[in-house]
């Protein structure tokens, strides 16, 4: 019956892993679609053209990406670290610089979608 309960408990923490996992890899999906967004809508409305406000869609189209590469980096090196974790039945350490990290770089990404709207205005 202990054997039992142990399979559970770490199918269990298996199943949460990939499903966090796979919450990071829809965040890193709406990020860059966001980016692309915000870019191919900005040239393909016919507004006119200011030089900033063109540099501001692209800086923020091409930082979704790579934000969105990091991200992506970030999860699969921490889904196999949790994993490895698991088997080897280790404590779990909540991932502070991670989260850090990432909640930095949208406070950038929004710093670049206000920038742009306020630099459309004039």
């Amino acid at each position: 019956m202990k054997d039992t309960n142990n399979q559970i408990k770490y199918a269990q923490q298996h199943l949460a892993n990939e499903r966090t996992y796979l919450a990071w890899v829809r965040t890193v999906i709406a990020i860059v679609g966001i980016g692309f967004l915000n870019t191919s809508l900005h040239f393909t409305i016919g507004v006119e053209r200011n030089l900033t406000v063109d540099i501001i869609s692209i800086a923020l189209g091409v930082f979704a990406c790579i934000l969105g590469f990091v991200i992506i980096i970030m999860s699969t090196f921490a889904y196999f670290q949790r994993k490895k974790k698991i088997m080897n039945e280790e404590t779990f350490l909540p991932s502070k610089a991670q989260v850090t990290l990432v909640s930095t770089l949208m406070i950038i990404i929004i710093t670049f979608i206000v920038l742009y709207f306020l630099y459309l205005e004039t």
